[in-house]
């Protein structure tokens, strides 16, 4: 059986694959520190999805950890790495900077460090639709410039992108970056806001519209996500001689980088609409001016993605957040919803 790693396997994405690279027949490890960023409830209710899988094995580990790291890559001799731990959130990196560069930045070089001691044949490795920061050309395309972050968090997701692409030159790690624009589904995660709306409308409370609601996001559905990553483990980079047909192509390293999105924004305001449609209830909504470190819109071109792999995600918003309040409401044993 092919083995894979999975770092931050307790982690909505993370567990999402885990279950699907199981299915397919790897051996899968899945590693995670299991901070309390979030709820580590939802976290362990995750890990005891899986834990019935046979071709699953979870260690309680941080990428940070470097000693840990190196004795399990030398242990487990991985074929595949996707690395998706990293301290999340745009906003939460204003006030805890520090945790973004011990887990993004340290606990990265940690991963490329054992990649290279301990080669493996693919390196994926988790970037983020923020690195576009303040570009105002959509949609989004990989060769894009991409050199004006608005928040640290997204400065870290960059600064991924260029370690990768330094050891995958340096040492020929073929690697691949994926900028995620997003991602939404049944499992997610809590501190995002399609999650803090479902719990705060079915409770009544208040739900904070920023920049007046005049925002719009590229959501991805979970299974998009997933779909996308499976097809991409055995498409190694390689590099090319023409940049310009190829720009989220290296031309010294095997390395790429690829949006993965739905390639369809949808304004905040119809969002909330279809989730109230789903939850049945009307939202209370409080209009508020943008907050530090967003952006106003996300849209993702994924015609790299598309014609390597010849898949376009392409769940409708209203068939994903069907698909999530029916977990939320199952997860959180929500029988009776309040009336309008």
């Amino acid at each position: 059986m092919k083995k894979i790693l999975i770092t931050g396997a307790a982690g909505f994405i993370g567990f999402h694959l885990s279950r699907k690279f199981s299915s397919l027949g790897f051996n899968v490890v899945g590693i995670d520190s299991l901070n309390d960023y979030y709820d580590t409830q939802l976290k362990n209710d995750r890990l005891e999805q899986l834990s019935s899988i046979n071709n699953f094995t979870f260690l309680q580990i941080s990428i940070t950890d470097k000693e840990k790291i190196d004795q399990l890559f030398k242990c487990e001799n991985f074929e595949y790495v996707i690395n998706l731990a990293a301290q999340a959130g745009v906003r939460y990196s204003i006030d805890h900077p520090y945790k973004y560069i011990d887990a993004n930045l340290v606990g990265f070089i940690n991963i490329l460090e054992a990649c290279r001691a301990f080669p493996v044949k693919h390196l994926i490795f988790a970037s983020s639709s923020s690195v576009y920061g303040a570009n105002r050309k959509i949609p989004f395309a990989e060769s894009d410039h991409a050199d004006h972050p608005v928040s640290l968090y997204a400065a870290t997701k960059k600064a991924n992108e260029m370690m990768a692409h330094s050891y995958s030159s340096l040492y020929n790690i073929s690697c691949t970056g994926l900028r995620f624009f997003t991602v939404y589904g049944p499992w997610g995660r809590p501190d995002m806001a399609y999650f803090k709306f479902a719990q705060s409308i079915i409770e009544g409370k208040v739900i904070k519209v920023f920049n007046n609601g005049d925002m719009g996001r590229d959501f991805t559905f979970i299974d998009d996500i997933v779909e996308s990553i499976s097809r991409l483990l055995d498409c190694l980079p390689k590099k090319v001689e023409n940049l310009n047909s190829s720009p989220h192509i290296s031309q010294v390293a095997p390395f790429a980088v690829y949006n993965i999105g739905n390639n369809t924004p949808v304004r905040l305001l119809d969002f909330i609409e279809i989730l109230e449609k789903h939850l049945g209830i009307k939202a209370v909504k409080e209009f508020l001016p943008m907050q530090p470190g967003d952006v106003k819109e996300t849209f993702a071109d994924i015609e790299r993605l598309s014609s390597v792999v010849n898949f376009y995600p392409n769940t409708t918003l209203n068939d994903g957040l069907d698909s999530f309040v029916k977990w939320f409401k199952e997860y959180y044993q929500i029988k009776q919803l309040r009336p309008d």
